[in-house]
């Protein structure tokens, strides 16, 4: 739910749990990423959102409304649109992510304190079709249910989005991802965020990788209610806004392309020419020997490719 209306819970405790993961905002160890990082490459540009119910246990209350897709496109700015019990957003960029070094892509929510947490499962698709979600583990007691204004300690929680405060992002990096049929790590176009379901009492709830109930605010029975998506941040990115490559008297087209790609060089003859995947991969080297050639791409998986001529010019292009 949108938390600035209830500041007055800012002096709640937090639960009493020892340590287990990266602790909150500003402490050694912390894993939060400011809206300002120098390391957020882009954010997302398109969004669409299932809402999901104020109490999934008590459907007669509806559905939440809060906010809208449009919202969660572009940087964290504190505006939000709520997921609501088991709603799910599913957003892409105008590139696809890859897992490069260190963390990949970062989630937002807007929790106005620490403590005040509410949570989402995560996960990522190169095709909108098969997915795969970050292990989360969530180590909260379940024995007493969180209410709709109680905390979470942070320690006890990893791979779950809304970890940290408003315009802080949680990361995830794709090397923790199990490997999953046609999810390939170097070549993700949608991430999905499911709200999660908090109940610990109830018949409806959700389970973290290692069979716990999840344990966070609920129930949530506001327009506002469940995980409040605010923006998500891409941190190893290739950007897919090419337009036709036509640079130093070399000229790639069609671009995206499905087929083949045709290479020409009006100032001198092509000698070699290598493609590479974003991870920087080999996946053919063919000779050339004169100005243009036809490229067979029917073997390739959809994505975005290097293409480097005679080992020293590099351009991009799309296979889709």
């Amino acid at each position: 739910m949108v938390k600035e209306f209830f500041i007055a819970i800012l002096f709640l405790p937090v639960l009493n749990a020892k340590a287990q993961f990266a602790p909150a905002v500003g402490r050694p160890g912390s894993t939060a990423i400011h809206k300002d990082s120098s390391i957020i490459a882009a954010w997302a540009t398109h969004c669409s959102v299932v809402r999901g119910w104020q109490n999934i246990n008590n459907t007669s209350l509806g559905k939440v409304t809060y906010g809208s897709d449009t919202c969660a496109i572009g940087p964290a700015d504190n505006k939000v649109v709520s997921l609501g019990d088991s709603g799910f957003a599913v957003v892409s960029f105008d590139g696809v992510i890859y897992d490069g070094e260190g963390y990949d892509f970062a989630v937002f929510e807007n929790a106005f304190n620490d403590n005040f947490l509410e949570l989402a499962f995560v996960e990522v698709s190169s095709d909108s079709i098969h997915w795969a979600r970050f292990a989360s583990v969530s180590l909260t007691d379940t024995t007493n249910q969180v209410g709709p204004f109680d905390t979470l300690n942070p320690e006890k929680i990893h791979n779950l989005a809304g970890k940290y405060r408003a315009l802080y992002g949680t990361p995830f990096d794709l090397a923790e991802l199990p490997e999953t049929p046609f999810v390939d790590v170097n070549n993700i176009k949608y991430i999905r965020i499911i709200d999660v379901i908090g109940s610990v009492k109830t018949d409806k709830y959700s389970l973290d990788s290692q069979g716990h109930k999840i344990n966070d605010p609920y129930p949530t029975e506001f327009e506002t209610g469940g995980f409040d998506l605010d923006a998500v941040a891409a941190i190893n990115i290739v950007q897919s806004n090419i337009p036709e490559i036509q640079t130093q008297k070399v000229k790639i087209y069609p671009n995206p392309a499905s087929e083949y790609i045709i290479v020409k060089r009006q100032s001198r003859i092509i000698n070699t020419i290598s493609i590479y995947n974003v991870a920087g991969v080999m996946i053919c080297k063919q000779n050339v020997n004169k100005n243009s050639t036809k490229i067979d791409l029917t073997t390739l998986p959809q994505g975005l490719y290097i293409l480097k001529i005679d080992n020293e010019c590099v351009y991009k292009f799309i296979k889709r």
